[in-house]
């Protein structure tokens, strides 16, 4: 399991499962901008986001 501790829009920290949070964002946000909410914690979903996670998830592989 690879796990990643991201900031929020508000700062607020949320340990994910990389492998998890991708197939999510892969199926539920997989184009444009949308906000993902998960245990409190708020995430604009864009290019830029989905750059970011990729990038994390292939360098702990």
């Amino acid at each position: 399991m690879k796990k990643a501790i991201l900031k929020d829009d508000h700062g607020k920290s949320l340990e994910v499962d990389l492998k998890e949070f991708l197939d999510h964002l892969n199926e539920y946000h997989k184009a444009g901008i949308s906000t993902h909410t998960q245990s409190g914690c708020s995430f604009t979903v864009n290019d830029e986001f989905r750059n970011k996670i990729n990038k994390l998830y292939n360098e702990k592989k």
